[in-house]
């Protein structure tokens, strides 16, 4: 984990490690030169994919969220592994949650969804060129599909249909600044 300037960790103490996150308690100085006691979780990043369709239509999938207790419309994604880049972690992704390959990845946006307390970084991905294959989902998933008009994924934004912050970040980064310039380039 790259810390910032000036940050001095005075100790570090593991509390949990999991298979994909660890929570670590830091006592640490800020380069403000605040004592502090953090709680943190450490998690590898997590890659985003918004699979792009030549009539515009994007793809979204339906799954169950746990700690939400409910099922949510998303953008396909899953955390990266640790010794993987951003990129093949997209690529990955895709072709388990979807069955789709992709001839092409652009990255659209880096975010911290939650920076308060957790070094997860989302890296969203724009996907065109869709191959249609079979999905290598996890034992644990069951995912459905739906291609959908971009106007109807911001409705489902705007209703509360969608309520996925990555999912909301992703479609609405696209409609306002990657689709302009993809209309331009054909």
């Amino acid at each position: 984990m790259k810390k910032a300037p000036g940050v001095q960790v005075v100790s570090s103490e593991p509390i949990f490690k999991g298979r994909v996150m660890e929570i670590k308690r830091d006592q640490i100085i800020e380069p403000s030169g605040i004592h502090a006691t953090r709680e943190w979780v450490k998690h590898p990043g997590s890659v985003v994919v918004l699979p792009v369709f030549p009539d515009g239509r994007i793809l979204l999938i339906r799954q169950y969220r746990y700690a939400a207790r409910r099922e949510m419309w998303e953008l396909v994604a899953g955390h990266k592994e640790p010794d993987e880049d951003f990129a093949t972690g997209a690529q990955r992704e895709l072709e388990e949650e979807s069955g789709y390959t992709a001839k092409s990845f652009k990255k659209l946006l880096e975010f911290y969804p939650s920076p308060g307390f957790v070094s997860e970084k989302m890296v969203v991905f724009m996907a065109t060129g869709l191959t249609k294959g079979r999905t290598k989902m996890e034992s644990d998933e069951k995912i459905d599909q739906r291609i959908v008009t971009l106007a109807q994924a911001e409705q489902w934004i705007k209703s509360g249909t969608i309520v996925d912050a990555k999912t909301i970040a992703g479609i609405l980064y696209y409609s306002k600044f990657a689709r302009a310039k993809v209309k331009k380039r054909k």
